[in-house]
């Protein structure tokens, strides 16, 4: 198997992606190939002692996509830019799946446009998962997908349903919709509309529904998959990280106060660094874009080495899995007759 690493996405490149990809290599056995500046690539992978690490091979480009690149235009604008030639390599069959921490608007067009979208699914999701009293849970979507029409919810509940089933190890996963209340009478006309095709794949025992979930809901548990539209699981998500950043910092204000908390928080310490560890993304790795018919998986913007290393690892789960088929097997299910 050969997964292809954008090496010159993200916050960090090239040396985040590099040597986390030649990490990777090295502990799951796979073929990495990095994109982009092979100068670059080199330098880093010689500076790591990696230089002729097995496994690990470059692909040149010259050009890369930065945050501030228009995401529609950008891959046709830049054709020698490392995620536009990662893309065609995907797409030629020369990798498995393709991993990047650059633009997420870029790599969701790309995904589209070089992956292709597996036949019958409306639109790709970004489904992130984030911690939540007692394990995980997925957001699907959070970002791609803004504007949004009732089925492409009821793809997303299966999509994410799918994956944290095949690839998460979920039994039978909770899947709820999100909404400003958990009466089935809640909701805008979308989540109503929604709200019925769910419960009708619920009785038909293809998802396992537990109904409308609120915001403060889902990281307290209530299910393992969170359906929503783009905007608002950004807005969901964006919110939930800035009160763990909020919480943590007056936690440790609390313990820095006096003496006397300091010596408290020795005593608290391995319990508040396994508080921390539930928020380290780095050991995630990345979101996967579901519904695309090849495994793409978006690294965060600021990732490091582990963590891109963790995003290969996710990538050739998601390609040894069987998740792409497993749709394409219940695209049935998920569509709407015209």
């Amino acid at each position: 198997m050969r997964i292809i690493v954008d090496a010159m996405g993200g916050d960090n490149a090239p040396e985040s992606a590099v040597w986390g990809g030649a990490l990777a290599a090295k502990e799951y056995g796979e073929e990495v190939l990095l994109v982009g500046d092979p100068d670059r690539i080199a330098a880093i992978l010689q500076d790591k002692g990696m230089a002729h690490a097995p496994g690990v091979a470059i692909a040149p480009a010259s050009e890369l996509v930065d945050m501030h690149d228009d995401p529609a235009t950008v891959l046709r604008h830049k054709p020698d830019s490392s995620m536009a030639v990662a893309f065609k390599l995907l797409k030629a069959g020369e990798g498995d799946a393709l991993v990047s921490a650059g633009n997420t608007g870029a790599l969701l067009t790309g995904a589209t446009l070089y992956g292709g979208r597996i036949k019958g699914i409306r639109r790709g999701a970004l489904a992130p998962v984030m911690p939540c009293k007692g394990g995980q849970v997925m957001l699907c979507d959070a970002g791609a997908n803004t504007e949004c029409t009732a089925e492409m919810l009821l793809q997303f509940a299966f999509l994410g349903s799918l994956y944290a089933e095949k690839i998460n190890g979920v039994a039978k996963p909770r899947v709820g919709l999100v909404n400003n209340g958990t009466e089935d009478t809640k909701g805008d006309p979308l989540r109503k509309e929604a709200y019925a095709l769910l419960k009708k794949a619920g009785d038909e025992g293809r998802l396992n529904f537990v109904g409308n979930v609120e915001g403060s809901m889902v990281p307290l548990g209530a299910c393992d998959v969170a359906v929503c539209d783009g905007y608002s699981g950004n807005v969901l998500l964006k919110t939930i990280e800035g009160v763990a950043k909020f919480m943590s910092a007056e936690i440790k204000g609390v313990f820095t106060r006096s003496l006397a908390t300091k010596l408290g928080y020795l005593a608290c310490k391995k319990g508040l660094d396994e508080f921390r560890e539930l928020f380290n993304q780095d050991k995630v790795g990345g979101a996967p874009f579901l519904g695309i018919a090849k495994p793409v998986i978006k690294a965060h913007g600021s990732s490091n080495e582990i963590a891109v290393m963790n995003a290969v690892r996710q990538a050739i789960a998601y390609t040894k899995s069987g998740m792409i088929q497993a749709v394409a097997d219940n695209i049935q299910y998920m569509t709407i007759a015209e």
